[in-house]
């Protein structure tokens, strides 16, 4: 009936007689959800009681939740962003160009916060900002856990709780995953340099008396586990699996492997396992792995073996016991100000609308970076398609990226922060990292550890 439909539209048949128009319209609201935008729009036009149908805000409604995901809808219907017509939203969000800045943090606050930190963990979990660890001033770990609420109020002034110390122990350059309800917690390095390769299970904990509580507790995964390590990257795949990939292992030496953490349903235990592919992703670390998904997942960015900074983009998919990478190659001097693109301690988020918002990291000069890039996931997904049977694909691979305007609050430059987004997609919380700061005489450089939180919204 698709098919049908769509043949029909092309030759234009709307008039008496036309299959299409003796369809009842809840049959047609069905057809037109399994098309493509393109279609619809192209459908509106053959006639008024088409371009009725095909602009109601039920239809518009369903087709935001079919391409952005049931939670990312009705977490925008709880922010009141509902109030507008859904194709308007539909259409901002497709054309997205900036975003806004919002400062959450208060130096001059009296109320408890985290003090500066970088290579920490911060998670948007059960309605509530998760961070741990880290490292700060003179090298020194941290091993302490807070917790903010945030609930529908996503501009609220945080009011953090400080949770426990000591359990995991301290680490900066770990990973933390979120996985349903749950946070999967991995490796890290202790200020002595020893690397971790211990995984935890967070959970956030709420009751009547106690309000906001959060545990941690280390995870069954028997005797095989990846080799320990320190920044490398993880993400969600298929809701009960955790991706690991490179990283900085034993001596020093940047890692090229690929590991799956397969979880029990009740998340008690776990086990792990390497997955092997050629081609693959050189070694590296400082990379981000974001899902976009089911198992597909996105590597982006990075320091290699040769110290250089990393610009190239894979994707990787697991499925059906298979796996593949495939690079999606693309050359910078096609993009508008891509020279910039290289990066390493950067932040990759999926956002609202498919795509991911990558922000700020540094060069291989360690010249910390302020910048927003959009990274297309559909353009990818036919990259990728195309590769696969041409090479012809460069001029498309141009079009995936770009780079957006930022308005209000200026933070500063920085690398080795850490960013994640609320339910909707649409909201960004930034905290910590390296940034510049003034050049004493007894020190080296003039890096400083922040402790600056900003929200990064999608203007919409």
């Amino acid at each position: 009936m698709e098919l049908e439909l769509e043949e029909s539209i092309a030759r234009g048949d709307h008039g008496d007689g036309s299959p299409i128009t003796s369809l009842a319209p809840d049959h047609l609201f069905t057809v037109l959800l399994r098309l493509p935008v393109d279609s619809i729009l192209s459908f509106s036009i053959t006639c008024r009681r088409f371009r009725a149908l095909t602009s109601s805000d039920t239809l518009w409604e369903a087709i935001c939740r079919r391409e952005w995901g049931s939670s990312s809808v009705e977490a925008l219907k709880s922010y009141h962003l509902s109030q507008l017509p859904w194709m308007r939203v539909y259409k901002q969000v497709s054309q997205l160009d900036s975003v806004y800045c919002h400062r959450l943090s208060d130096p001059d606050a009296e109320s408890l916060h985290p003090s500066p930190r970088a290579s920490h963990s911060l998670n948007f979990v059960s309605d509530c900002l998760v961070l741990f660890g880290g490292g700060c001033e003179g090298g020194r770990h941290l091993d302490d856990t807070w917790v903010a609420y945030i609930g529908n109020d996503c501009h609220r002034m945080l009011k953090w709780q400080k949770m426990n110390s000591g359990i995991p122990s301290g680490r900066f350059g770990h990973t933390c995953t979120v996985v349903g309800d749950f946070l999967i917690l991995f490796g890290g390095i202790k200020d002595n340099g020893i690397r971790q390769n211990d995984t935890w299970v967070g959970r956030i904990e709420r009751s009547e008396i106690h309000g906001i509580g959060f545990s941690w507790r280390r995870l069954d995964v028997g005797v095989i586990a990846p080799p320990p390590r320190g920044a490398h990257a993880s993400c969600c795949i298929d809701e009960k699996k955790m991706v690991v990939h490179g990283g900085i292992g034993l001596g020093g030496i940047r890692l090229l492997d690929t590991w799956v953490l397969e979880l029990s349903e009740d998340l008690k235990f776990g086990s792990w396992h390497e997955i092997v592919a050629h081609p693959s992703p050189p070694a590296r670390s400082g990379h981000t792995l974001t899902s976009i998904g089911g198992t597909k997942v996105v590597l982006f960015g990075g320091r290699g073996v040769g110290y250089d900074v990393l610009n190239d983009v894979w994707l990787l998919n697991i499925f059906d016991g298979q796996v593949r990478w495939v690079q999606i190659v693309y050359e910078l001097q096609n993009i508008s100000e891509g020279v910039s693109l290289p990066r390493v301690g950067h932040s990759a988020n999926l956002i609202l609308g498919g795509r991911l918002l990558i922000y700020g990291g540094e060069d291989t000069e360690r010249h910390h970076k302020d910048d927003f890039w959009a990274l297309d996931v559909s353009a990818m997904k036919s990259i990728e398609e195309q590769q696969l049977t041409t090479s012809n694909s460069m001029g498309l691979s141009a079009k995936m990226w770009k780079r957006l305007k930022a308005n209000g609050y200026t933070p500063s430059s920085r690398s080795f922060h850490r960013a994640c987004a609320d339910r909707s997609g649409r909201y960004l919380y930034v905290l910590g990292g390296m940034v510049d700061g003034l050049v004493l005489p007894a020190e080296s450089s003039g890096l400083r550890f922040d402790g600056d939180l900003f929200l990064v919204e999608l203007v919409i």
